[in-house]
């Protein structure tokens, strides 16, 4: 399924294009087709078979979404679990993912970035500079590994130009909010294109301190991207990238429900001054063609990095255990290094024959360590190596019925050693090997030239490994991985001028064995519990460009979502078989109209043009948590943008959540008297000025 493309008006990078201003409409043009890497090769989007969510990175500015999580959170069939922090991002697709999340290598979507595998917990990576986040529905374990279980976000960063180009853009809002970022991309030599991207943001956080009347903190955000882009021969080139982006005072918030206006946290001031957060991306990426296919080799190193206050303040501890108690304080802090080599053969783009062949190797050391007080703490060190040969291959069986197959090996041997510390200490140190099959095989029949019906059967699965919360010997066992069959129905069409798209998909998944956190009470430690959950649903997406300047955009997410089985002695309570999958609310969907309009020449501006976009999103009620214990509610979020563009400069207004709903991130029950949660940021405006060269 294929979001709303390029913005009329506008060029892949944002730059503003010709307008017949005298007519009073867009000059007439073959709109380009919408191209992807979702299976690793650059295709059309209508003729993936399989469920499919585009965001440019035009639309990624007009909607102001400044975070992957953002994104996603925008979608009506994904949902996201996050206590606000930017370590905690827990990704359901289509009602699939880990009912809990019990590490960083726990997730059920994959998320790639330039071909780089990175942990799915950086799901807080801004969107500095971004082509197009690509978001795969369904089991994608063929060409993205075991923990894509319910997707995978596929993200393509922009890449240097041989015209000389870039953009200056900054923004000023309520509550302090900042942005500040500037590009520039152009050749260097004969063969030599370089990029640079910069990115400064930052705000006051919408949660008081209640023992100084201020923000509890002001987050800040830096990232920047450089790359270099070698095109050594016709067929043969070398993209060099790294980025940093590092995020700052951007604690993770866990607020005694009712939240009040505004929320309030009483912790001592200053306490999150240290939190932060820092990732890394290192990769080399040659690709050299052989005249009917091409070899890629994509050499990454990754880092992350973070340090964390967290737990609960004194209100919640007052609700807890009556008093006056004084807050409960916990330190996190974890380092991440990874190395990653993916070599693959493959068709050329636009090749009659789609194929994809490869090699994957990876290697990644972590350590989390977690401080309470004096001679209480855990400190844990986990190393995962892994490694997988895929192939994935469509073939025309006439002119109209084509037959997709694909399957991955993978084999993966994770460690775990521990040393948990309360008074005395003791030690834990334990290994596992795991090897898996996953893969899918696809029918697809073109209709007409514009149309695609395809049927899809795909196999998923999720690792096991070593939970991020074993406090004693006894937590330190091992997870089971979690396995997934999928079974999908769709329908793909986009108009010969590409001015109109529709696409739908029937879809059913059954997983065995999803990850919840458990407790166990006679050794009084952590440990992972299991539980079956089933999901099907519909979802509906689409545009139409119906002329004068106006765009309609939409899409709609029906999710039947459940658990399936009990699952005895875990955290908040067990879970019994019927129960809805937390986060996953039975209703989504989202509705936009776009409209530029070129304007008579006014004050001497060079072909002004007014920009437009007002945005509504309805998420409907989910449940808090596997037991069921309460619902979040249900809400909807309206944004507007509305903005002049004169020559290459505009100048724009925008708001968000103009209804100032406080709908809830999460949710979390302790008791029968205290239910925490985080908020959203309510109702802010700002303006802002964007000019490209």
């Amino acid at each position: 399924m294929v979001a709303v493309p390029v913005q009329a008006g506008r060029d892949g990078s944002g730059k503003p294009v010709a307008h017949d201003a005298g007519a009073g409409h867009d000059v007439p043009v073959e709109l380009p087709a919408l191209t992807v890497t979702a299976r690793q090769g650059v295709e059309r989007a209508k003729d993936i078979p399989f469920g499919l969510s585009v965001i440019s990175g035009r639309e990624l500015e007009v909607r102001h979404l400044l975070t992957l999580d953002d994104a996603l959170r925008s979608m009506p069939d994904v949902n996201v679990n996050s206590n606000g922090g930017p370590n905690s991002a827990n990704v359901m697709i289509r009602g699939v993912g880990s009912l809990n999340a019990v590490s960083m290598d726990d997730g059920s979507v994959a998320l790639n970035v330039d071909g780089v595998t990175m942990s799915m917990r950086n799901m807080s990576l801004g969107t500095l500079d971004i082509e197009r986040v690509e978001v795969l529905k369904g089991p994608q374990g063929t060409l993205f590994g075991g923990n894509s279980l319910a997707g995978a976000v596929n993200v393509t960063t922009r890449r240097p130009t041989r015209e000389m180009e870039g953009h200056v853009r900054v923004e000023y809002g309520q509550e302090r909010q900042h942005l500040e970022e500037a590009v520039i991309s152009g050749p260097l030599s004969g063969q030599l294109s370089g990029r640079f991207a910069i990115r400064n943001t930052g705000s006051d956080l919408w949660v008081d301190n209640t023992q100084t009347g201020q923000p509890l903190s002001k987050p800040g955000d830096l990232a920047f991207r450089g790359s270099l882009l070698w095109d050594v021969t016709a067929g043969t080139s070398a993209l060099l990238i790294a980025e940093r982006q590092q995020i700052r005072r951007s604690p993770s918030l866990t607020i005694l429900r009712p939240y009040g206006e505004p929320p309030k946290l009483d912790f001592t001031p200053n306490l999150f001054d240290d939190d932060k957060k820092t990732m890394a991306r290192y990769s080399l990426e040659l690709n050299h063609d052989l005249g009917a296919s091409r070899i890629t080799s994509i050499t990454a190193y990754t880092t992350t990095d973070f340090f964390t206050v967290g737990g609960y303040d004194r209100r919640i501890m007052q609700a807890l255990m009556g008093g006056t108690p004084e807050a409960s304080v916990k330190e996190d802090s974890s380092a991440q290094r990874g190395v990653s080599e993916d070599l693959r053969w493959s068709s050329l783009p636009g090749a009659p024959l789609f194929w994809v062949a490869g090699l994957n190797l990876s290697h990644a050391d972590r350590h989390f360590d977690t401080y309470y007080m004096p001679g209480y703490r855990q400190d844990r060190r986990y190393r995962v190596r892994s490694s997988a040969v895929y192939g994935e291959a469509t073939y025309p069986l006439t002119d109209a019925l084509k037959l997709t197959g694909g399957l991955r090996q993978s084999w993966d041997r994770k460690s775990y050693d521990a040393t948990y510390t309360q008074g005395s200490s003791s030690g834990d140190n334990r290994e596992l090997d795991d090897h898996y099959t996953t893969g899918r095989v696809a029918l697809s029949y073109a209709l007409t030239p514009a149309s695609n019906l395809y049927v899809v059967l795909s196999r998923g699965y999720q690792s096991g490994g070593f939970s991020d919360y074993s406090a004693t010997v006894a937590g330190g066992e091992p997870y089971k991985p979690a396995r997934s069959n999928t079974a999908e129905l769709g329908f793909k069409t986009e108009s010969a001028d590409r001015r109109f798209s529709l696409n739908a998909a029937l879809f059913a998944t059954r997983v065995r064995d999803a990850h919840l956190l458990g407790y166990d009470y006679k050794t009084y430690s952590t440990n992972t519990v299991n539980a079956d959950s089933d999901s099907k649903g519909v979802e509906l997406e689409g545009y139409w460009r119906f002329g004068d300047g106006f765009e309609l955009s939409g899409g709609l997410s029906v999710i039947d979502a459940t658990i399936t089985s009990d699952a005895l002695g875990v955290s908040g309570g067990d879970v019994r078989a019927g129960n809805r999958t937390p986060d996953v609310p039975r209703w989504g969907g989202n509705l936009a109209l776009s409209y530029r309009k070129p304007l008579p020449s006014f004050l001497g501006l060079p072909s002004p043009a007014v920009n437009a976009r007002l945005g509504y999103q309805y998420v409907g009620a989910r449940p808090a948590d596997p037991q069921n214990h309460f619902d979040l509610g249900s809400y909807r979020r309206v944004d507007l943008r509305v903005g002049l563009t004169a020559g290459n400069a505009e100048i724009y207004l925008y708001g968000n959540n103009l209804l100032d709903e406080q709908y809830d991130l999460y949710g979390y029950y302790n008791n029968a008297t205290a239910t925490f949660g985080s908020p959203v940021r309510g109702r802010t405006a700002g303006i802002g000025l964007n000019y490209h060269f």
